[in-house]
């Protein structure tokens, strides 16, 4: 008889929002019959007794600081208990599987898996061959992400912590709470730095509105009053999403939300921007990542300069925010570049729109990167470094090395103050006058002017 807790799903980390990597799975264990038991790690001490009743657990993956503490988590787990199955999934687990089925995980699964990881447990439940599941990755063997469409389920979040414990809506200086939720997975595009090009490569799945709605409809009546949607491209397939949205409105008029989506496809959708403000769109997320061309173009962003200038343009004229995040640090960056983006975020009066860890974000290249193709990028990188799951690079330039470990301390010991964003870029500003060693920014040392209304934010940053 299937026992509670016998599988145990794990999360590390998902942006500060309740994570759907728990929600997800679990409806599809549910579904079949097993009783999972749940365990987000950001939110919640390990217990060594829920570890060591599983048989099977499953860490779930998307992204970089989620993989570092999950390999936390598993040698955790395998002290409690070595005989339990230890699955890694996401993004980021089948980027390191290499690594991972050598130090951590039985096992790696990676794209549309949710069934897969249903599967991977009656197998386990039935002492089958493991081979037999489709899509996963045992030692020895090649990787194959799952890239076919799910019957998709309605997220379980009943058993996990309370939206009141995540990430809330921070407007006009109260907070609301704030849910989650996906309408689509993948991405169309193949942008070189992004981790999900290596595991989709350019495909993206929709989710079925009604479950999407019903999701929505769920977390509203946990007390959400703001929803964010976290498909990596709002946009993909705005004949899905705009759908969603429309209807959300009707059913829920007070909820408002947030999306993220590319400077390409806001540039190319500009006339759907007065009614995502109409349907209660608050602020958009775009990675805007430089300013730059020669680098946006060897990240294969899709946009220049001249774009974000039209987006912004385009936003303003609609009475929409959009919140830029930012890659400053990259092999082929300046400090010129950096003096560029700061006096950029000033003149376009996105000081409030910009959260200041965008300006410590440094380029990270993973195993299975695009960028590890690109030649001019080979004589500046190093090798594997395994425990921060990255090929190590150092700029040609030492003064941007210091300006990236200035900026980054000065953005962590702001916000442990819980300094004003406005405060954070003075600060940012006068870190890069020293470390230039020059007076150009001298006449923009004095602080911005505080805004009287602070754009719309998340409690927890967005970054990649």
């Amino acid at each position: 008889m299937r026992q509670k807790g016998d599988i145990l799903l794990v999360s590390c980390y998902e942006l500060g929002h309740q994570p759907l990597g728990l929600a997800m799975p679990l409806g599809f264990f549910e579904a079949a019959g097993f009783r999972p038991d749940v365990l987000d790690v950001s939110r919640e001490a390990l217990d060594p007794t829920r570890l060591a009743r599983a048989r099977m657990a499953a860490i779930c993956t998307p992204m970089h600081t989620a993989l570092r503490l999950g390999v936390q988590v598993a040698a955790r787990l395998r002290q409690v208990n070595p005989a339990a199955h230890l699955c890694f999934h996401g993004l980021y687990a089948a980027l390191n599987a290499d690594h991972l089925l050598r130090e951590a995980a039985d096992s790696i699964l990676a794209g549309e898996c949710e069934e897969s990881l249903v599967d991977l447990a009656r197998a386990l439940e039935r002492g089958e061959d493991l081979s037999s599941v489709a899509g996963l990755r045992l030692p020895g063997g090649a990787p194959s992400p799952i890239l076919r469409r799910l019957s998709f389920v309605t997220p379980r979040r009943e058993g996990l912590r309370p939206l009141s414990e995540y990430a809330a809506l921070e407007e006009d200086g109260r907070t609301r709470l704030a849910g989650y939720v996906e309408a689509s997975r993948g991405c169309l595009h193949l942008c070189r730095h992004c981790p999900i090009p290596p595991v989709y490569g350019g495909r993206f799945f929709v989710v079925p509105k009604d479950r999407v709605l019903e999701d929505i409809g769920r977390q509203a009546e946990m007390g959400a009053t703001h929803i964010t949607f976290g498909d990596p491209d709002f946009l993909n397939g705005p004949g899905h999403s705009l759908p969603i949205v429309r209807e959300m409105h009707l059913r829920f008029p007070a909820l408002t939300f947030d999306c993220t989506a590319k400077i390409e496809h806001l540039r190319r959708h500009y006339v759907l921007l007065p009614e995502l403000k109409e349907l209660g769109c608050l602020f958009v997320v775009s990675a805007v990542e430089s300013l730059n061309d020669t680098v946006l173009g060897i990240l294969e962003k899709g946009h220049r300069r001249q774009d974000v200038e039209a987006v912004l343009s385009d936003f303003q004229s609609a009475g929409l925010a959009l919140r830029p995040t930012l890659l400053p640090f990259t092999p082929w960056s300046s400090l010129d570049d950096f003096q560029d983006l700061l006096d950029f975020v000033e003149d376009r009066d996105l000081v409030g729109c910009v959260d200041p860890v965008q300006f410590s974000v440094r380029l990270l290249v993973p195993p299975g990167s695009r960028l590890l193709d690109d030649p001019a990028l080979a004589r500046r990188l190093g090798d594997l470094v395994p425990a921060s799951f990255s090929h190590s690079w150092v700029h040609e330039d030492e003064r941007m090395e210091r300006l990236h470990r200035l900026v980054s301390a000065q953005v962590e010991h702001s916000a442990h103050l819980e300094e004003n964003p406005e405060q954070t870029f003075v600060r940012i500003r006068e870190i890069h006058s020293r470390v230039r060693g020059g007076s150009r920014d001298e006449a923009r040392t004095a602080p911005p002017p505080i805004l009287p209304k602070r754009t719309p934010r998340l409690t927890e940053s967005w970054f990649c």
